[in-house]
């Protein structure tokens, strides 16, 4: 790797995490996301993939690196150069569920997303809401099914969750949520 492609992972990396700590575990919008940051648990993979198939082959050799590293509990493929295109990206999203479930991964790892563009079905473009799964970069967020189970064990009404993001990023506004992304 270049000097200059290593800065640019650094700046990436940097970039995401400072999202995670101001967005996602700042306002609470996943609840367990600030332990396994505190433990150093979670990945970053950066990779340069613009095209499915390339995207699709990093998953595959995340999952088999998770089956390797019992200790990372969660991985975060962020993709800075490829699928701008919301709607590419949703694509990509849709191939790479069907990896997990027909490529013998099904019950063990499940996928969440995250995009710069992220818009919920049926919700307007300008939807402070959207904000609750938006990023920085495209990412696909890779987790362990068992650890997601044993949390949702522990966490009074996991069913609520969705529905107070809503809330409190509705409250918040999408300037505000924007400035944070920013």
């Amino acid at each position: 790797m270049s000097i200059s492609a290593k800065m640019g992972n650094d700046t990436v990396e940097i970039s995401v995490k400072n999202w995670i700590e101001k967005v996602i575990v700042g306002l609470n919008f996943c609840p367990f996301a600030k332990k396994e940051m505190e433990r150093n648990t979670v990945r970053y993979a950066i990779f340069p993939a613009t095209q499915v198939k390339d995207a699709l082959s990093h998953l595959l050799e995340e999952l088999a690196l998770l089956d390797q590293l019992q200790d990372i509990q969660t991985t975060l493929l962020i993709f800075p150069q490829g699928f701008i295109h919301f709607d590419n990206f949703l694509d990509m999203l849709e191939m790479a569920n069907t990896l997990i479930r027909h490529g013998g991964y099904g019950g063990i790892y499940q996928l969440a997303s995250f995009h710069p563009d992220y818009c919920f079905d049926g919700e307007e473009q300008n939807d402070p809401a959207n904000y609750t799964n938006r990023s920085p970069y495209p990412i696909l967020h890779v987790l362990r099914e068992s650890s997601v189970e044993a949390v949702l064990k522990r966490y009074p009404q996991p069913e609520s969750i969705p529905e107070n993001n809503i809330a409190k990023a509705r409250q918040l506004g999408s300037s505000f949520l924007n400035a944070l992304l920013k």
